[in-house]
């Protein structure tokens, strides 16, 4: 029950990590900014909506997956590590991942072509590659590892439905949270955010290459 009970809470932790709401809040806010807020709530459920279906998808077929391509935990888990690196050390030096968030001038792209129908930002870029990018699957998918246990496939999928949620609530109050908690505070948990996604990401490199001696 122990190891359920640390399980649980690292996978939160984790996914939380690479998902980052409370930057992602701001970001939500600049692509929706001239919608209604009726629209904004649409907006925020459906592109919350398409992650958690993208990650639960790659939570259920991960492990067939690995074994279709040949794909060792292992190497899985070097490669992950080595992309949420990345994204954490750019987190922690006040940069946007390009592996995680679109350039400032593709959102602006992006924000352009969807003027007239704005509920497709939900797919792109919200859903895609904001909330459900290579580093939020990868990540749910180290979790899980090769196994495919039921019982921690089922965890990291209502882990991610409860951030889901967690992240809807700071979508729609996105304005007032901002306000509330100003640029510098947010700015300083993003850096704490990478601080973590760092450390996870060192941690399961250093699994990757313990499993992949073990497998020689």
């Amino acid at each position: 029950m122990h190891d359920l009970i640390l399980f649980s809470t690292t996978v939160f932790m984790g996914l939380f990590a690479i998902m980052n709401p409370i930057a992602n809040t701001s970001i939500f806010i600049g692509l929706t900014e001239s919608n209604s807020q009726a629209e904004r709530r649409a907006i925020a459920f459906k592109s919350l909506l398409y992650a958690f279906i993208i990650v639960a998808s790659f939570c259920v077929t991960g492990h067939f997956i690995f074994k279709l391509f040949g794909i060792t935990l292992p190497a899985f888990k070097i490669t992950g590590g080595i992309l949420l690196f990345f994204v954490g050390f750019n987190l922690i030096q006040g940069k946007e991942s390009k592996v995680h968030h679109p350039s400032d001038e593709a959102k602006v792209k992006i924000k352009e072509l969807h003027e007239s129908n704005a509920i497709n930002i939900a797919i792109s870029p919200l859903a895609i590659p904001i909330l459900a990018g290579p580093g939020t699957i990868s990540t749910a998918m180290n979790f899980i590892g090769a196994s495919a246990d039921p019982v921690h496939i089922a965890i990291v999928i209502v882990a991610f439905a409860l951030l889901c949620f967690i992240t809807y609530l700071m979508f729609v109050s996105g304005e007032k949270l901002i306000h509330f908690m100003g640029k510098g505070v947010i700015d300083v948990i993003t850096r704490i955010m990478g601080l973590i996604l760092a450390v996870i990401a060192t941690q399961m490199i250093i699994g990757g290459i313990h499993g992949a001696i073990q497998l020689n």
